[in-house]
């Protein structure tokens, strides 16, 4: 990616769509637009692998380090055993070390694919293991808790769902008091003073600033903590992107395969295409309205590729698109391919459609036939109590959703 110019990065965040909140406008645009600094964000490995929200903080992130800006990515090899609260209605299944441990050495090798950790102004990849371990418990709440108001906790949107649910634990309410220290900390041993991320993490983000000020104040310092977050990644219609009928969008191809990673955002709707274009490429934005307003089809191919390439490199998105006009052009030879057992066989329509993952319930694949949008052998499904049956298969049939989705159904 090219450089960025950092005297007015604010502003160019700010057009591009990833300004959201901040904690003090004024100070955030004159860190942002200032002399280089240190700025991290912080992900927590409780999965093995990145989703694309992540991949939206971490294309902020990246621009700060293009700007000259020092960048610090915290993996949570210690809050990933506590579990974030955040927006949840249950608590968070627990993980054993071996288990997050495993997590952190997968997301780093993912983080390493966006930000530079070498050359001139390398990328810094920490783990709140690394000053949490060993940190003695009563030290940690004389040090840290004392500063934290509990009225003020549960008033947090954090912590909100939880409680309605009942069912709030002490350990979920010590990740607050975690986050907030690592902001503090890393302030201490590398100057960092501006915390990125995505507006759900805004109550953990504050703690730490209002840490930050506290701590500073009782040693007769003064405060310089600063955060500034990205909005959630939703749809024109307010729905969180990244979902799909296969589960969550995942950066790791083994968790979703470049060229479903493709086209996910091939399908997206008409509306959303200039937004994931400015968010997710550096595309001049003049450049941008001109290529939807004239060609909205051109504008989607171009945004699904470029945003393939980035994530899986230029190859992998070639050989998607590859695939994707082979579709068109030769009856599903590159479908990607979903083995049923033949005892299963024969099987209604709808139960083909839901184990293909082409539809999230027999429900909504009931709509899907009644909307037109399924065919099965290049031939449009009209019953619901369509029988597939071994024959129908033989050595491969393509079952389709509309013009953009193919299966290729084989007998396992």
């Amino acid at each position: 990616m090219s450089k960025i110019e950092r005297s007015n990065l604010y502003e160019t965040l700010k057009e591009r769509g990833y300004v959201y909140q901040m904690s003090n406008e004024e100070n955030v645009r004159k860190i942002v637009n200032g002399n280089p600094t240190t700025v991290y964000v912080g992900i927590d490995p409780t999965a093995d692998s990145l989703h694309i929200g992540h991949f939206f903080s971490l294309m902020m992130i990246k621009y700060f380090q293009d700007a000259g800006h020092r960048v610090i990515v915290l993996i949570g090899g210690a809050t990933a055993m506590v579990g974030d609260p955040s927006g949840r209605t249950d608590m968070r299944k627990m993980l054993s070390e071996e288990q997050v441990q495993h997590n952190l050495n997968e997301v780093k090798a993912l983080v390493e694919r966006f930000v530079d950790t070498k050359g001139e102004n390398p990328a810094k990849i920490v783990s709140n293991a690394e000053w949490f371990k060993g940190y003695d418990y009563v030290n940690f709440m004389r040090d840290v808790g004392t500063y934290f108001n509990v009225n003020r906790m549960l008033s947090n949107d954090a912590y909100a769902r939880r409680l309605e649910e009942g069912g709030l634990t002490f350990l979920e309410m010590g990740y607050m008091l975690m986050q907030a220290y690592d902001f503090v900390y890393l302030n201490q041993k590398y100057g960092c003073n501006l915390q990125v991320g995505g507006s759900d993490q805004w109550g953990n983000m504050v703690a730490g600033t209002e840490l930050g000020r506290k701590m500073a104040y009782a040693d007769g310092k003064t405060h310089n903590l600063e955060c500034l977050t990205c909005p959630l990644l939703t749809n024109s219609e307010g729905q969180k992107m990244g979902k799909t009928a296969k589960g969550a969008l995942w950066v790791a191809r083994e968790k979703t395969s470049v060229y479903d990673f493709y086209q996910y955002f091939y399908n997206i709707q008409d509306k959303d295409v200039e937004t994931l274009l400015r968010l997710f490429t550096r595309i001049p934005l003049d450049e941008i309205k001109e290529l939807v307003e004239s060609d909205i089809i051109k504008a989607k191919k171009r945004m699904a590729f470029e945003i393939t390439k980035l994530v899986h490199g230029a190859e992998e998105a070639e050989k998607a698109v590859a695939m994707a006009e082979n579709l068109f052009a030769n009856g599903g030879d590159d479908a990607p391919v979903v083995e049923i057992e033949k005892s299963a066989l024969p099987m209604g329509i709808c139960d083909l459609l839901f184990e293909c993952k082409l539809a999230p319930s027999k429900s909504e694949a009931r709509r899907l036939i009644q909307g037109g949008a399924i065919s099965f052998k290049n031939e449009k499904v009209e019953r619901f109590d369509l029988s597939v049956s071994l024959n129908d298969i033989g050595d491969g049939a393509l079952l389709k959703k509309g013009k953009k989705s193919f299966i290729k159904v084989i007998i396992k």
